[in-house]
């Protein structure tokens, strides 16, 4: 019985968590404008989508969040990898007081990141728009990647960057050819992961982008859901983005796999 409610409680959450996206994928093959209308099987929305049939808002839209989530990926990435080296050279009480410290943007609400940037932006004078945007979603992104690397170094054989020195690497080549492809995967994990969470947000957004017209997909669905609904279109694209994602993540584990079953067969 123990087994059997185990189960049962698995299987509700998955159903709960992936039944709304599951509507919003069977929906996008319908031209009706209101989410649980039928009105019959059509591409036309996906018609609409690849051919140049959004509004210029959302294009605009979908163009900030993806520009915005590569730059937050690939910035939050470059600095979660030297600061994720840093924390683990720390010994004793340093390294867990810096652990701790990048836990806590983690676990703090989204809402009181955003207005605590907010504030911050506020009170050094900056103006709010791509570039406060840019760096909220960095600062909320980059402790992600660190914890998605520091597996991989605790992985790594001990003094592996000394021996390298030892045999005559450069502290620069020791890093580049040794340390750097020892946690590829977790760097490509963290990518990834900064990435998703930059297109997802909206909190943090909403707080820093300002008054100048800037939006991105989050901001535009929730000024357009205030006016009574949703544009159509706006439900193949999240189909899109979800099944994207999930082909991403698929490849990684496969190649994580993958790497795994090599290292056991040398082993």
């Amino acid at each position: 019985m123990k087994k059997f409610f185990a189960q049962a409680y698995v299987w509700i959450l998955l159903v709960i968590l992936y039944a709304p996206i599951l509507i919003i994928a069977i929906y996008s093959f319908t031209e009706a404008k209101v989410l649980g209308n039928w009105t019959g099987f059509s591409f036309n929305l996906y018609r609409n989508v690849f051919g140049g049939g959004l509004n210029n808002s959302l294009i605009r839209a979908i163009e900030n969040t993806l520009m915005i989530g590569v730059i937050s990926a690939v910035l939050s990435t470059l600095l979660g990898t030297f600061s994720a080296i840093g924390i683990h050279n720390l010994h004793g009480r340093k390294k867990k007081a810096m652990t701790f410290l990048n836990d806590i943007p983690m676990l703090n609400p989204d809402i009181i990141t955003g207005i605590s940037l907010f504030v911050l932006f506020v009170a050094l004078g900056v103006r709010q728009g791509y570039t406060t945007v840019i760096l909220a979603h960095v600062s909320f992104c980059t402790p992600y990647v660190i914890l998605s690397i520091l597996p991989k170094l605790r992985q790594m054989p001990e003094n592996l960057y000394e021996a390298a020195l030892d045999l005559g690497a450069s502290p620069r080549q020791a890093m580049r050819k040794v340390i750097i492809p020892q946690i590829k995967p977790g760097i490509v994990s963290g990518l990834i992961l900064a990435f998703t969470l930059s297109i997802d947000d909206f909190a943090v957004t909403l707080f820093t982008k300002g008054n100048g017209g800037l939006e991105t997909l989050s901001t535009y669905i929730y000024a357009d859901a205030r006016k009574g609904g949703l544009t159509p279109e706006i439900r193949p694209i999240m189909t899109i983005i979800f099944l994207t994602v999930l082909i991403l993540l698929i490849i990684i584990n496969l190649r994580s796999a993958k790497a795994n079953s090599i290292k056991s067969d040398k082993k």
